[in-house]
């Protein structure tokens, strides 16, 4: 007994033992102590005793009254009454034990951390009011947000290609986990067949994840591990970084200069990027093979993860300011040129539309997609409002699918295929005005998770395509193929 950890210990990591657990002579202490538990349990990660922890109550157990080497039932010892109270108190003490290591759990949450979690969590209720008048954004827009904060915060600073720090995946774990939680609270109900026992069938409402939230949240929490994945690959590469202006002839590691020459690629804007650099012989072909393996598959990353966020945004309502400031006319928004080709009779190639605009820049890009979308809503109400007609325009309508498919009609689909090229050709692109005023009016919080959440992994992923194409192109320029 004398072994036995001191219960006054549990006080300073919020455990209370019974008093029942004290006294050897007591034999209520084989029962199931009751403790008082810390207010973090929420923010916790529960892991159970390690087998090193276990160990250290062996010793208290004697080997004799707990097992016997002969097989028949007849030679095994009789327990007395302070055997018994031997082995009760030691399993009370293994308890303990296993309940003080998930306390340390919590206690490794720094004071810091819980304060900041705190903080976005009360952010949250409020809706970014912190006045608490109710005048902040909804739950959906305060959600999105968050995420993209978060992101920020972990991915903010990640522009090499090498492993994310642990604090910063740890973060990123544990936030994203509990603003991702409130989709296991949304449901929607469909009917159900039930026997009675009587063998009459009657139809109930049950319950299940929203479909949206079923199908897309587990695909993106793959994403999202495929990522940390390739992250953690470039531990030991062949390339390395040098910070802008850093390089010089004399470079410790390279005796080729300064790399400024060759990252010719890389806009102008982008100067704080630091710059890859390869041995003067450019890297192996191992090396080689694996970089454009890793970014074949974090571009099927970057598609996937797009290719949800395009498909959220798509079943997000059209707010009403945005379709009251939609022209009155399609042609004034695209302008002449590009109204004339897509009223020509022949086929109609968006590719080739494009080929001809020669757009130079990212800003260039948004401002044609802003004006394509903004036509194409517009022909669409048009093609809406003639088909308001009487019931006997309407038949006649009906009899030819020729007359069906009006100018507006042909003229929206059109532009839609023109957005749609555009945007396979500039995967880079920023969101259009529509998809911002989606976002910041939308209300559907399960949406606004799988926007935000998509939207940020989509971010990642080209980045990390970006960097991989940064060393590719060094290397092919210090072999001469550039």
């Amino acid at each position: 007994m004398e072994n036995l950890p001191n219960p006054e210990e549990n006080d300073d990591v919020g455990y209370h033992q019974s008093p029942g657990s004290i006294d050897p002579n007591d034999h209520s202490a084989s029962e199931t102590p009751v403790y008082s538990t810390m207010s973090t349990d929420s923010f916790a990660y529960h892991r159970t005793c390690s087998e090193t922890s276990r160990g250290g109550f062996s010793d208290h157990i004697d080997e004799t009254s707990s097992f016997c080497s002969e097989v028949s039932p007849s030679d095994w010892p009789v327990l007395t009454e302070s055997d018994k109270s031997a082995s009760s108190n030691c399993l009370t003490a293994l308890e303990m034990k296993h309940n003080q290591n998930e306390n340390l759990a919590v206690q490794e949450i720094s004071e810091p951390e819980l304060e900041t979690m705190k903080e976005r969590f009360s952010k949250l209720l409020l809706g970014e009011d912190m006045s608490g008048s109710g005048k902040g954004v909804c739950t959906a827009v305060t959600i999105s947000n968050a995420i993209t904060n978060l992101y920020a915060t972990v991915f903010g600073q990640n522009l090499r290609l090498e492993p994310l720090e642990i604090e910063k995946k740890t973060m990123w774990k544990r936030e994203m986990n509990c603003l991702l939680s409130v989709c296991d609270y949304i449901f929607e109900f469909i009917p159900k067949s039930q026997n009675l026992s009587n063998g009459a069938t009657v139809e109930v409402m049950e319950s299940r994840p929203r479909a949206d939230i079923y199908i897309n949240l587990p695909a993106l929490r793959k994403l999202d591990s495929m990522l940390m994945e390739a992250l953690d690959g470039f531990q030991k590469t062949e390339f390395w970084y040098a910070e802008e202006g850093s390089l010089s002839m004399k470079s410790t590691r390279s005796a080729t200069g300064s790399f400024r020459k060759v990252i010719v690629q890389r806009k102008e804007e982008k100067w704080w990027f630091p710059i890859p650099l390869v041995p003067s012989q450019g890297l192996s072909e191992k090396a080689r093979k694996q970089l454009k393996s890793k970014r074949e598959s974090t571009n099927q990353i970057h598609k996937a993860a797009m290719a949800i966020n395009s498909s959220i945004l798509g079943e997000m309502d059209i707010p009403d300011s945005y379709m009251a400031t939609l022209p009155k006319s399609g042609k004034a928004s695209t302008g002449d040129s590009i109204y004339r080709h897509m009223t020509s009779s022949g086929r109609f190639l968006p590719e080739k539309l494009l080929d001809g605009l020669r757009i130079v820049s990212e800003h260039e890009a948004l401002q044609l997609a802003d004006r394509v979308e903004a036509s194409m809503y517009t022909w669409r109400r048009k093609a809406c409002l003639n088909n308001s007609k009487s019931s006997w325009n309407m038949v006649k309508d009906l009899m030819s699918i020729t007359e069906r498919r009006d100018k507006n009609y042909v003229l929206a689909e059109r532009a839609e295929s023109l957005l749609f090229c555009l945007k396979q050709r500039y995967p880079e692109l920023s969101q259009t005005s529509l998809d911002i005023c989606k976002i910041h009016y939308n209300k559907d919080v399960g949406k606004a998770v799988l926007e935000s959440y998509s939207r940020v992994l989509e971010g990642l992923a080209f980045n990390i395509v970006a960097w991989i194409d940064d060393v590719l192109y060094v290397d092919r320029t210090m072999r001469g193929e550039e």
